[in-house]
């Protein structure tokens, strides 16, 4: 029997359709995780330079006077936000948000990596690996 031409060829654009499909995904998550990057440094880049400007016409000096060591991003938030809750809006607390909000970009980043790679390429064992990684964040971001 002669080979078909026309049904190698069909053969030849299907599979490049798949490969072109894997592509556009692959280039959507790529753009999506730029994305998520890219808005996480610019609303805390936003809320520092909100907070030293606010801090600035206050008082004239740029010094802040806490401190954050021996605290975990939870007790942070916690913290400020039971202050800004009081009525205690000032510079600082525009200052630990930023502090937070690029604290909780690359747990962000993880965690909508591993949505993509259980939903959309329903690829287990990528899953796994995002998972252990999103538990290590999670565990020195909130736990430690």
């Amino acid at each position: 029997m002669i080979p078909d031409p026309e049904s190698s060829a069909k053969k030849q654009i299907g599979s490049s359709a798949v490969e072109l499909g894997e592509t556009k995904q692959q280039f959507d998550m790529d753009a999506l995780v730029g994305y998520i990057l890219l808005i996480g440094v610019l609303i805390s880049l936003a809320l520092v330079i909100a907070a030293l400007i606010w801090r600035w016409a206050d008082t004239r000096t740029l010094a802040f006077d806490y401190r954050i060591a021996g605290m975990n991003l939870f007790q942070l938030l916690l913290n400020e936000i039971r202050l800004g809750m009081q009525g205690a809006l000032r510079p600082r607390l525009l200052l630990s948000l930023g502090i937070a909000m690029l604290m909780l970009t690359p747990y962000i980043r993880v965690l909508a990596s591993m949505v993509y790679f259980m939903v959309s390429l329903k690829n287990w064992k990528y899953s796994v690996f995002t998972a252990v990684v999103l538990l290590t964040l999670t565990y020195s971001l909130f736990l430690r």
